[in-house]
């Protein structure tokens, strides 16, 4: 078995044991939130967070200190991952029924999953859009978390992908901020020449390629035709633009990017570009703060970011951009359901959404008015600004789509980035695997 088989086995059996234990789950009886059920202020809740970087993870804490003032006899067990371990950490306590009472969840299959194999608590009854609760919510991100016309789960943050840029190392190279892909790919040009590396780009963990992708893809692929392959069922993958999208994001790794991608943790890539060792960046509006801080060599004052511009010919929709809201569901084996309601009412408060929205953390909060630009960094304001114009969110790849799916697209860019596989070569894996999935 060579590398990339190995991997897409790797991929496929974790993929397999997400969806072979929430089926397994799918016997039990939904539960759902009971409204009026008293709050029982004692004992220990448990809460998987996906906040386990070090800018990160003292979020947490300090809401769990500041509600267990308000509530001392509750104690806390928190599980603090990162994006390139919650999803481990997840199957692994899916597969051993040990999920914690709040666990994070992203929107798409990723979190249908639990829905189907009832795992996670029916919240329509307290969050849902008609409910005091469900109106502190951006509607949107509310909306994400529904499945089967019922609530799920509770949004947090609202996410997007950009491309974060050192403007200083613009400026003395005299590149203008790029308006189209080509000019992108030409300011990459631009940069090499100097020495520098263009984009620093890491793909250890597989799923760094997937956003490049997603972008790529709705710019090139009709959104309705996106939404029809996201279904197995329905799914085709025949269109010319999803070749075209995966041949431009060829064409940006090799004129943008060095060394090795998939011997780079995503991580280290960070690293790069705040050490400025590169001069671009293609990262979450969630990490804009931890990029450029006091604390780096590049300073907030030289740091930038510009939506991956769009390809000349483009024929999907060149207003979206690739993001999602992220949030929480309460488990339904919790014995603890009315507390865990009620820590996360504290925790999407406007209070706390202000705390999660200013620097250091500069995570945009889902409730309204959750935010207070005055004390934020100004390019998460801008971003933000950028995200409620779009006129469509690109989900994640690999949380969107069916596990077996998401898989072949994490297997198949990788092995794009590798050089073993062409464009054409990995649409066509997709494209089989979602026929064997739907038929």
């Amino acid at each position: 078995m060579n590398k990339t088989s190995k991997m897409t086995a790797a991929l496929w059996t974790g993929a397999m044991a997400l969806a072979t234990a929430q089926t397994a789950a799918a016997a039990g009886d939904l539960v759902k939130a009971n409204p009026t059920a008293p709050v029982d202020y004692s004992g220990t809740l448990s809460i998987m967070t996906k906040f386990g970087s070090q800018h990160l993870s003292p979020f947490f804490r300090d809401v769990v200190d500041d509600y267990q003032k308000l509530h001392p006899e509750v104690s806390f067990e928190l599980i603090q991952e990162t994006d390139d371990s919650v999803k481990g950490k997840t199957k692994t306590l899916v597969a051993t029924n040990s999920l914690p009472d709040i666990f994070f969840s992203w929107t798409g299959t990723w979190g249908y999953n639990f829905v189907r194999g009832n795992r996670a608590v029916d919240l329509t009854p307290v969050i849902g859009a008609g409910t005091d609760w469900g109106k502190t919510f951006t509607p949107a991100a509310l909306e994400a978390f529904v499945w089967n016309d019922r609530n799920f789960g509770v949004p947090l943050y609202l996410d997007a992908k950009f491309m974060g840029y050192n403007k200083r190392i613009f400026a003395d190279l005299g590149i203008e901020k790029p308006e189209t892909l080509e000019q992108l790919l030409a300011a990459c040009d631009t940069i090499s020449e100097s020495g520098m590396t263009p984009i620093s780009f890491g793909n250890k963990n597989a799923w760094p390629a997937v956003h490049y992708a997603g972008q790529l893809l709705v710019y090139n692929v009709p959104v309705a035709t996106l939404e029809k392959d996201f279904d197995p069922k329905t799914a085709e993958f025949t269109d010319p633009g999803y070749v075209t999208a995966l041949t431009q994001f060829s064409e940006l790794q090799n004129r943008c990017m060095r060394d090795a991608p998939n011997g780079m943790s995503y991580q280290a890539a960070i690293q790069a570009f705040s050490d400025e060792r590169s001069a671009m960046y293609y990262q979450e509006i969630l990490e804009f703060d931890g990029s450029a801080n006091d604390e780096t060599t590049l300073k907030p004052e030289n740091f930038g970011y510009f939506i991956l511009p769009v390809p000349e010919g483009a024929k999907g929709d060149t207003n979206a951009i690739e993001g999602a809201p992220e949030g929480y569901m309460v488990s339904a084996s919790s014995a603890q359901i009315p507390l865990a309601i009620d820590f996360l009412k504290f925790l999407t408060s406007q209070e706390v959404g202000k705390v999660l929205s200013a620097s250091p953390y500069g995570q945009p909060s889902a409730v309204i008015g959750g935010s207070d630009p005055d004390a934020m960094n100004a390019n998460v304001v801008a971003g933000m600004a950028d995200i409620d114009s779009a006129s469509y969110l690109m989900p994640w790849l690999d949380t969107v789509n069916h596990p077996r799916v998401a898989a072949a697209w994490l297997a198949g860019l990788q092995a794009l980035v590798g050089g073993s596989k062409s464009p054409e070569e990995v649409v066509i894996s997709v494209r089989e695997t979602a026929e064997a999935v739907g038929g």
